[in-house]
Formats: C-alpha cells, structure tokens, sequence
C-alpha cells in the first residue's frame, strides 16, 4: 500500500498506541500504576541506561517502562501526539502551565543570568519572571511589541548585560491585549547575544494560539510552553502544562522534570489525549464564533475599541507579523469599554450565558477583568504601558451558537 501522510487530527485517535499491548482495547486505558514490572534484571539496567542517560537509546530499541515519575503509557502516547501538532522532535507534559514555564526557565537561567521577555505577558508568568527569579540572582528585562531587534539590543548593551542574556522568552499574541511579537526579531536577538560559549535560547508561550494556530518550531524558536489547560485540555476539567521542541533542549527539560517531579499524571494524560481527539473540531467552532462577537463589538456605541487579530488591515505592522506568523485570528479577544472598572463591573455581573472565570480556550465562553483579575499583580505602571486598563474586559469564545452569545453580550452592555 502507498504510503500516505495524514493530517494531524487524523492521527489522534491512534498514533503512538498499540491495540495488541493492551487487551484489543480501541482506546489507551489508563494505567493507573506506580511502578512497572521489569522481564529480567538485565532489562532493568538496560532501561536505567538511557533513562539516566549513560547510553543513547537504540535505532529500534522500544523505550522501557521504569517508573511513572518517568515515564507512563498514557503520557508517553499523548507526547508524542502533541509533536505532530507542532512537528517538535519531543514533548514533556507537566503537571500545570506554570510548572512548564518554571522548568524551562530553571533549566537554562542561571544565578546572574538575565532573561529578555515581551510585555505584557500572563500574570503568573510575570510574577516569577520579577518576583521569584530576582530571588534566584536572575532578573528579568521586558520589551514590547513595537521595539526593534536593534532597539532591544541596544538597551541590554547599554545596561551593560549583554553577555549575560541566556533566554528569550515571549508570549504571542500577548496575554490579554493580543499584541504581536515578530519571532524573527527575537530569534535576531538572540542569535546577537550568543556566542560560542554561550547559547541564548528563545521560548514562546503559545498557548493564545494553541497548536493549531501558530507553529513557533517553524520560525527559529527553540522551545514552545503551553498551559495545556487551555485549549489542548479544552474542556475547564484538567490542569496541564507542556513543553515541546528539539531533542538537545528536551533532554535538559525532561531530566530536571524526573527531579522535580512535576509529571503530570496517568489520569491527565488520559484526559488530555481524549481532548486532542476533538482539538481542530473546537478550536475551528471557537475561532468562527470569535469573527461574529468581534465584529459585533466593533460597531457597538459602548465600546471603545476592540483587540482581535482578526481586525487588523494591511499597513499595519501587526499585520505583517499576523500574516506572517498565525493561520488564523485565534478566539481570544479583549475591548474597551466605554468608562472604567465600574462599566465593566456592571457587563461581567450581568451576563447570563457567558462565564465571569478566569482561564481560556474551553467550550464554555469565559469573561474577565484582566486589570483587577488575571493581571492584579503587574506592575501598575506597565499595566498603563501596556493598555491593561480598567475599562478593559477579556473574553474568550466557546463553542455555543455565535448569536447566544452576542445576545447574551448586547444584553449586558444595555446594563452599562
């Protein structure tokens, strides 16, 4: 039979899984164990090897099952189903977004080390970037949208940090404004402040796009960070994080995952590759409705403005980054209302279908105050930077009928 290459979605049924290891059984049970049972001792040693990294594995050799702190079939299948995705040699699954983030940054910053990050970012990242790492000797540098690769360096060579770059992380389309970053000026930058006894490596929290959206592999970009709680998950029923990229990162990333041991576990995994079966089928409902709410939005008297990638024309910058970088304008929008906090008090208290919670990208359409919520512990100043007011509102869209919820919208701004 000749060979065929199928899409992704096509896969997540099956890819990974063998039928015949588990019984006939059409889906991967969960294996609800802690240890597994070795065949012979000489077998054990042989998985200890690679596992401890005192050998590479072999060509055809099958990865052993040692222990669920380091490997479990119902994680071992859904990583390698995330790398189709995002077509990333590896994956390691956490146990939440942040402990994802927090592993990579762990990992490669050091006591002294300096990390370049875009502005805004989500608010727990934020916290650890200037709250916890400052602690550590690593202190965190931000940039925004519209500086340059040649204003960025300019400012870390004048700062007199340079050499002490290890990182550029960034988040695209940023958490909650949906602001742009170019990858090519970050991968620019780093690749400046690299040397040959120094790797800068650059990291994108993709989780705005989810996988399906934006690929950063393709754009020069050494590792990728999900909250696999949001889109991937999908369903506001599962705390998950991911890390995918190239086999010489993901070595470093999933040792000090064994020693921290923040995996997540069999029953997430389980839960997760159940997701991943329906991911293109949500997130294509979910961006479709997204066109209809920000449109609405748009010409509603009671709205400022409104920041959705679907609304950007030729002529703008940010245009040229969307086009360039994302297959589609996502389902994360935000707007302006007219007023402050208490207008936007007023349209989160009284909506009736949509969800006042935090978090994103699940079937049910979320709302939030960025300001007071998600983002309370930002810098206020760079929350004025960054235009996280007081009159800005977050929505992401579900899956329900696009006009229940621009009913369920206009009926609260009539609130206002």
């Amino acid at each position: 039979m000749q060979e065929r290459y199928f899409q992704p979605e096509s896969l997540m049924m099956t890819h990974g899984y063998k039928p015949e290891l588990s019984e006939g059984a059409v889906k991967c049970p969960i294996f609800q164990t802690s240890t597994f049972v070795f065949k012979t001792a000489e077998e054990g040693k042989a998985f200890f090897q690679v596992a401890y990294g005192k050998r590479e594995k072999e060509p055809n050799e099958e990865l052993g099952l040692i222990y669920s702190r380091l490997n479990n079939p119902d994680l071992q299948i859904l990583e390698e189903r995330l790398c189709l995705w995002d077509q990333a040699e590896e994956c390691a699954v956490f146990e939440s977004g942040m402990s994802a983030i927090s592993t990579v940054m762990l990992e490669f910053l050091r006591p002294g080390d300096v990390l370049l990050y875009s502005k805004p970012v989500y608010g727990g990242t934020d916290h650890f970037i200037n709250k916890v790492l400052p602690q550590y000797g690593i202190n965190g540098i931000g940039f925004t949208a519209d500086q340059t690769s040649a204003e960025i360096l300019e400012k870390v060579t004048n700062m007199g940090l340079a050499t002490q770059v290890k990182m550029v992380y960034v988040e695209t389309p940023a958490n909650p404004t949906n602001a742009l970053f170019d990858l090519s000026v970050c991968r620019e930058v780093a690749d400046r402040l690299s040397s040959a006894e120094k790797e800068v490596v650059v990291c994108v929290d993709n989780t705005y796009m989810g996988p399906l959206w934006q690929h950063p592999l393709k754009h020069g970009v050494d590792l990728i960070v999900y909250s696999a709680t949001k889109y991937i998950g999908g369903h506001s029923d599962l705390i998950a994080g991911a890390v995918l990229g190239n086999s010489r990162h993901m070595k470093r990333v999933r040792t000090l995952r064994t020693f921290l041991g923040n995996m997540a576990g069999p029953w997430t995994g389980w839960l997760l590759m159940r997701s991943l079966e329906t991911l293109k089928v949500r997130m294509t409902k979910q961006a479709s409705n997204a066109v209809e709410v920000a449109d609405f939005l748009r010409s509603h008297p009671k709205v400022e403005k409104v920041y959705y990638l679907g609304h950007l024309e030729p002529g703008d910058p940010q245009y040229d980054i969307f086009k360039k970088q994302q297959t589609c304008a996502g389902a994360m929008l935000s707007f302006d209302i007219k007023g402050g906090e208490k207008e936007a008090f007023l349209f989160l208290n009284n909506l009736k279908l949509m969800k006042l919670a935090v978090s994103l990208g699940s079937t049910e359409s979320l709302a939030e105050h960025p300001a007071t919520m998600t983002h309370s512990d930002v810098l206020e100043d760079d929350r004025k930077l960054l235009g996280i007011s007081e009159k800005l509102v977050r929505l992401s869209i579900g899956v329900e009928h696009h006009s229940d919820i621009i009913w369920d919208i206009q009926q609260a701004l009539e609130k206002v």
